[in-house]
């Protein structure tokens, strides 16, 4: 057998085989296969790039090498929340947006990656002024806080809209009894673009420097555009009915209304909110709990958030996998608040004993157990959305959760350091966490009524 007939035997082989081990790849179909899925997802992975960036490697950095102070790197890691409330609205306008060209979808993709892209530029210079770190502390402070504030601001409402319409496009392109599972793949990639992402960021800031920094984020910038580009590249279909005979469309109160009355949705957003602050008000304080607790390095506590997104990852893969099955989506969710309480134990516990396997299992705990609530949650959303309603509950249920999470970020820095203010660490991070074990305590009673009124919500 010639070497060429042999390659063409693996090649095939490999694409037959390779759908049983890559989660949700079974999502794709004769009108969307597998590579044109996969290429769409590449917006996703510049999401995961900015949230690694934003949540990860950033507030590390400003907290320990930079010397900002906890409360002020939480409030501008939490400065997206502004914009968070608006997914909503914004998934409503792709949902119904006219144009010339016909589409619906890509004018907004294209803007939210226009303006992360600026966010991203300008960033590290305000984040140096902010410090007062060489030539940069020359320059008034207010500069550096109203600079970076700008460009934590432009990153977040970036990818709210890139991720929003994003999203919705792929509901769109999906065949209906699929798209759970489309929109799950495509949670899956942004799992993975966050984990790529930590791990690089971690490697090219082992040995910081101002400029290293600069480089670093400048480059994450470029990445994000030339990353949505081949996104986009072909994927939606342009109308070509002209503007003046297409239908019109209803009003924004008139489809919320519609929206919120079927399936429970104000409380199934209420079980999002209340969850997503339990899973998220650790997110810029495992890092420097690893460095200020534990003594870790930058690279080391920058893997950390590439642990957390492979519990993530592994989460998402299982629920798909159940969920598939006939499981009901918010017995799953609940299954997730489930395994967070013991994970944020874990990390309390590490910090008591000096062990960084405790550390890491309890980081990639919460990872999973968040992965098992926010597929849940999403799937249930996703199934229960009102039929031309993708974007908006896609939307409706993507600014609950970045709301929720905006607020969390906030609110964990701002504890910790009221905490360490009277005692000593580790007491304000495990005030932090104590708290979030609380909360999904109450997220789990939560969603009592959704599991007992929705029995098996979703048949795949």
């Amino acid at each position: 057998m010639s070497n060429s007939s042999y390659s063409k035997k693996l090649l095939h082989s490999l694409l037959q085989r390779g759908t049983k081990f890559l989660p949700f790849a079974d999502a794709a179909s004769v009108d969307l296969p597998l590579t044109r899925l996969l290429r769409l997802s590449l917006f996703q992975v510049s999401v995961g790039l900015a949230l690694a960036l934003l949540i990860g490697t950033l507030n590390r950095v400003m907290i320990v090498e930079l010397h900002v102070p906890a409360s002020w790197v939480s409030v501008m890691v939490a400065m997206p929340i502004v914009v968070a409330p608006f997914r909503a609205i914004i998934g409503f306008s792709s949902d119904t947006h006219q144009s010339e060209l016909g589409w619906k979808r890509v004018p907004f993709i294209w803007r939210g990656t226009l303006v992360q892209f600026g966010g991203l530029a300008m960033m590290p210079f305000a984040l140096l002024v902010l410090s007062g770190k060489g030539h940069a502390a020359e320059a008034p402070l207010w500069i550096g806080h109203l600079g970076a504030g700008v460009a934590f601001l432009l990153v977040g409402a970036g990818l709210h809209t890139t991720q929003t319409a994003g999203l919705a496009l792929a509901t769109d392109l999906a065949p209906e009894e699929s798209r759970p599972k489309v929109v799950g793949l495509m949670y899956v990639m942004l799992l993975i673009g966050m984990m790529v992402s930590a791990l690089g960021f971690g490697s090219f800031l082992s040995e910081f420097s101002p400029g290293r920094l600069i480089q670093v984020i400048q480059a994450s910038s470029l990445i994000t555009i030339v990353l949505n580009i081949i996104a986009l590249w072909k994927q939606e279909n342009r109308v070509r009915i002209p503007l003046e005979s297409r239908p019109k469309t209803e009003n924004f109160k008139d489809s919320w209304i519609r929206f919120s009355h079927g399936g429970q949705a104000i409380r199934r957003l209420i079980a999002v909110g209340l969850g997503t602050i339990a899973f998220s008000m650790e997110d810029i304080l495992l890092e420097p709990y690893g460095g200020e607790i534990l003594h870790l390095s930058v690279g080391a506590t920058t893997a950390l958030t590439a642990t957390l997104a492979l519990g993530g990852l592994f989460g998402f893969a299982l629920a798909s996998n159940v969920l598939s099955k006939g499981f009901d989506p918010f017995r799953m969710a609940s299954l997730g608040a489930l395994v967070g309480i013991p994970a944020f134990l874990s990390v309390i516990v590490s910090g008591q004993i000096d062990s960084m396997v405790m550390f890491a299992f309890g980081i990639f705990s919460i990872g999973f157990g968040g992965g098992l609530f926010g597929h849940g949650t999403l799937t249930a959303t996703m199934n229960l959305a009102p039929e031309g309603q993708s974007g908006l509950a896609l939307g409706a249920w993507g600014a609950v959760q970045a709301t929720a999470a905006g607020f969390a970020i906030a609110a964990g820095g701002i504890i910790r350091d009221v905490v360490d203010s009277a005692y000593q660490a580790p007491f304000g991070y495990d005030a932090v966490y104590a708290v979030e074990m609380a909360l999904l305590l109450i997220t789990m009673i939560t969603m009592i009524p959704l599991m007992k009124k929705l029995p098996q919500v979703i048949r795949v």
